[in-house]
């Protein structure tokens, strides 16, 4: 096998690891990018939290140097090329690597990366609220939101195209009768969720929330905290992009509810007391200020766009859902979690009197 270098430096192994037959081909990318680990001494871990992509910890026993002894492999999940720009998620690794903000890439396959492992544990429902712990989370946030792109690309909120990207991906109709039925019951039909999109868009586009560089999928799985380092990393920047600074933010509080199906629960949604202590130590990195006036005076203002934006963020990944209804082999009913997520915007939508 020849080892390639893409125009970006980095390798590119030319292999496609079989979604349901990983380990042969895990075994093959080590060879590639650490080619002195006996393959008889390698352990793997497959992890379980993601609900598009396979992820698999490959560490190395009897190793004198701990700093470098575990591989992140990630297998993208099927059809997930078709919602995800991979050349601009390999580029924007790298700019926030070369920052401090990600993990090193130590390799592209054809359906995958791998990448440097960061110690730590993902946050739960319970450690999120942590106030400690959602300080680091709210400063490494404000760093990102800081970063520019040495690149052309224009600054201007991902949200909108990526949902109509979404919507166009939405089969009509399903490829499952059974499927076709739970979608037509719940939802009617997808000009129904078109003219709703319009309806949302044309509120929430007068939105005077900053255009920032942001992570766009801050779930609880996509922070790791380090205990003993007394830091937060993010992971996972499929979705990084330039959007409105409220977005990410909204996108990060709504997931405090949960994500797995059987324990979703509405009642962890930060309430505005904890909203405004996350969003004031955003600031204070953010502005680089320490003017409690200024800081409370802006803290409002965030925290309004950010309800409006909870709004966006429920409805594009309810969208998201109903394509991997579609075309996902993981073993996770997203025909449910869209019905979760759309659902919660429509609550949400009449609570506000917003559209």
């Amino acid at each position: 096998m020849t080892t390639q270098f893409r125009r970006d430096g980095h390798k590119f192994i030319p292999i496609e690891i079989e979604e349901n037959n990983i380990y042969p081909g895990v075994l093959k990318i080590l060879h590639e990018i650490r080619p002195e680990w006996p393959q008889d001494k390698i352990n793997f871990k497959l992890f379980t939290d993601g609900i598009t992509n396979k992820l698999v910890a490959c560490e190395i026993r009897d190793k004198t140097d701990k700093s470098d002894n575990i591989v992140l492999v990630r297998i993208y999940g099927n059809k997930t090329d078709l919602l995800i720009d991979r050349t601009a998620e390999v580029r924007n690794i790298t700019r926030l690597h070369s920052l401090n903000l990600a993990p090193e890439i130590y390799g592209v396959f054809k359906n995958g990366l791998a990448y440097e492992y960061y110690p730590g544990m993902t946050l739960t429902v319970d450690s999120v609220t942590d106030v400690k712990i959602a300080a680091l989370v709210a400063k490494q946030m404000a760093k990102m939101h800081k970063v520019e792109l040495n690149t052309d690309i224009k600054k201007e909120p991902m949200i909108w195209d990526k949902i109509e990207q979404f919507l166009c991906l939405v089969p009509e109709p399903f490829t499952d009768p059974t499927k076709q039925t739970r979608f037509a019951n719940r939802f009617g039909t997808i000009a129904r969720l078109r003219i709703e999109f319009e309806r949302l868009k044309s509120h929430l586009i007068k939105t005077e929330s900053p255009i920032v560089f942001a992570h766009n999928d801050l779930l609880l799985g996509n922070v790791i905290h380090n205990e003993s380092n007394g830091t937060v990393s993010f992971i996972d920047y499929e979705y990084a992009a330039y959007n409105y600074q409220a977005f990410d933010i909204a996108n990060h509080f709504n997931e405090f509810v949960g994500l797995s199906l059987d324990d979703i629960d509405n009642n962890r949604y930060p309430n505005r007391e904890f909203q405004m202590f996350w969003i004031e130590t955003y600031l204070n990195e953010y502005l680089d200020t320490r003017d409690e006036d200024v800081i409370k005076s802006k803290a409002e203002e965030i925290y309004i766009e950010v309800q409006k934006l909870s709004l966006a963020s429920h409805f594009m990944w309810g969208i998201w859902s109903l394509v991997q209804f579609e075309h996902s082999s993981i073993d996770f009913d997203f025909g449910r979690y869209a019905d979760i997520r759309l659902s919660r915007y429509f609550e949400l939508k009449d609570t506000m009197r917003l559209i």
